[in-house]
């Protein structure tokens, strides 16, 4: 049986050296949920749930005629993100989306216009994956009649560990500056892959407000969007 370790060695080291193609398959803040849960991730691919944008939003009874007043004013939620950086890049996205919507934010400090507060946050809901090792495998060993038998499974992965899911939220409350009346509460969350090129804050920012202002002020009903 020693004579065959130079064997197993030689077998080990092809291994190390094959192809990746050559590998055997695999085998919030706020109020939770947002209706039925996405399907299972795929241990290979990308979660199905990356990219994907979930909206809510409320409008008060009787407030379209106050929403359409021409100045409004954007300004952090109390208790917000204590990350000015990120707060103004959220701000600034609500504001875009508060022009395209026919509203006048340059003067809307006035002392009869909307007030825009708006919150942001972010929560890890699936931690980054441990480091694992590129080369795996079982031996198996016996003896029957014709000899002795050796069999060894290789299995090469030189994808690297994922990182952690992270769900961020925007929410966006429009009152009534005079009477302090809530007339329309929002709030967007997207779920991206943590360190993905195409989901900075600026990115981020920007599909949420998009999403979230999308048909202002919109119906009392929930709505999914895609990437």
């Amino acid at each position: 049986m020693l004579r065959r370790l130079p064997v197993l060695a030689a077998l080990l080291a092809f291994a190390a050296a094959a192809p990746a193609a050559a590998a055997w398959p695999g085998n919030a803040w706020g109020d939770p949920g947002f209706g039925p849960g996405p399907p299972p991730a795929s241990p290979d691919g990308p979660d199905p749930r990356e990219g994907q944008v979930s909206v809510d939003h409320f409008l008060a009874p009787g407030a379209a005629a106050a929403l359409r007043q021409t100045q409004a004013s954007v300004r952090g939620a109390p208790g917000n993100h204590d990350d000015e950086r990120i707060s103004a890049t959220f701000q600034a996205a609500v504001v875009d989306q508060l022009v395209k919507a026919g509203y006048d934010t340059i003067h809307g400090d006035a002392k009869d216009g909307l007030v825009t507060e708006v919150r942001e946050g972010r929560e890890m809901i699936e931690p980054p994956e441990t480091r694992h090792s590129p080369v795996s495998g079982e031996m198996a060993a016996g003896i029957s009649n014709y000899g002795s038998m050796l069999d060894f499974a290789v299995n090469v992965d030189l994808s690297k560990p994922k990182k952690a899911l992270l769900d961020t939220r925007l929410e966006a409350i429009i009152v009534d500056r005079v009477t302090g009346q809530r007339l329309w509460e929002g709030r967007a969350d997207i779920i991206t892959r943590d360190g993905d090129p195409h989901w900075n804050d600026t990115a981020i920012a920007g599909r949420l407000a998009a999403a979230l202002f999308n048909r202002f002020p919109g119906p009392d009903a929930p709505a999914t969007t895609g990437r």
